[in-house]
């Protein structure tokens, strides 16, 4: 082990939001390039690991392994108080694990099933369906979400003075399809936020290495 925290991770896809977490709260870590769909000898490293091949998987230096965004992040949070976040006893600690619960378990199935559609349905027009079908349950979670946070011009999403676990989540996701400018239709306000995020000077570098072109098919 290299007495770091090990990331493994892929351009584009969930790795980012831990990233950017990690960069805001100043921990020191190695990032390990480990495309599921490209091999390579990072992609080896991680099999080692995690034979499911999620990214992010994190391997921390004494040899545990850990999976799941959300519970990187809170274990980031434990380790960081203040930081990502209100803390037990704020009162907005209960809105901010709803809803950063809610991204990763109502919207991320969604691409799970665009991504392998063939293993649910098959005919070109079923398919399509299906496809059509995902993005309209996307932009039913995104506009709810919307109405329940409200959050006000020019604030982050829980009205905290600096942005959140939260706030990155929704700055990566809403740059996923069905992308921003259909995503701004049913929720201009979380919108907003994520293009807030998008220029904080603190991880404007790792948007533009993970996000090149601005969005990615996922």
């Amino acid at each position: 082990m290299s007495g770091k925290l090990v990331l493994y991770g892929a351009t584009g896809c969930g790795s980012a939001v831990v990233e950017a977490a990690f960069i805001l709260a100043g921990e020191d870590y190695d990032y390990v390039e480990a495309s599921p769909w490209e091999p390579s000898d990072g992609l080896t490293a991680l099999k080692a690991i995690n034979p499911l091949v999620q990214v992010p998987t994190l391997a921390l230096p004494d040899g545990t392994v850990m999976t799941e965004s959300v519970a990187i992040l809170l274990w980031l949070m434990d380790r960081h108080p203040g930081r990502l976040g209100p803390g037990p006893g704020d009162p907005q600690r209960a809105s901010f694990l709803r809803w950063l619960v809610y991204l990763p378990a109502a919207i991320y199935p969604m691409y799970t099933v665009r991504d392998f559609v063939d293993q649910w349905v098959s005919g070109e027009k079923a398919t399509a369906e299906l496809k059509q079908s995902t993005v309209n349950r996307i932009l039913l979670c995104w506009k709810n979400m919307e109405a329940a946070l409200q959050p006000a011009a020019g604030s982050w999403l829980l009205g905290t003075p600096d942005l959140t676990a939260l706030d990155l989540y929704v700055c990566m996701m809403t740059r996923w399809t069905p992308r921003r400018d259909a995503i701004r239709a049913v929720a201009p306000r979380i919108v907003a936020v994520a293009e807030r995020v998008d220029h904080d000077p603190r991880v404007v570098a790792l948007w533009r290495r993970h996000f090149p072109d601005g969005y990615t098919d996922l």
